[in-house]
């Protein structure tokens, strides 16, 4: 009758292990317990104190990416001055050469024609 002692030890032994877990939990602090309530107050704290750290992290990534755009605008804006500038600086100095060209044409056809009016 081995197997009945065993199955019985088993059983008492599977019982006594329920009584004990309902003891653990029956021991258990109640949620009106003065220091259930405080460890509560403080987890609100430290999950009010982690949400105002990340809108802080949040808020200073913000920050930064306007900061970043802001300065890639004044880049821009300063390539595209520039580029304008080159550009104006380009055409003036063509209409100078064009002009330069037109005066020189104009003296030469001047000299020109005065020779030809010695030689008549």
């Amino acid at each position: 009758m081995k197997n009945l002692k065993e199955l019985s030890e088993r059983r008492a032994a599977a019982a006594q292990a329920k009584e004990q877990l309902l003891k653990k939990f029956g021991a258990a602090p109640k949620s009106s317990d003065p220091d259930m309530v405080i460890r509560r107050a403080k987890r609100v704290e430290v999950a009010a104190a982690r949400e105002t750290r990340r809108a802080d992290r949040e808020r200073s990534v913000q920050e930064n990416l306007a900061r970043q755009t802001a300065e890639a605008e004044a880049i821009a804006r300063a390539a595209s001055a520039e580029a304008d500038a080159r550009e104006a600086d380009a055409r003036n100095r063509i209409a100078r050469v064009l002009t330069d060209e037109a005066e020189r044409k104009a003296e030469r056809d001047r000299r020109y024609a005065a020779r030809k009016a010695k030689q008549r």
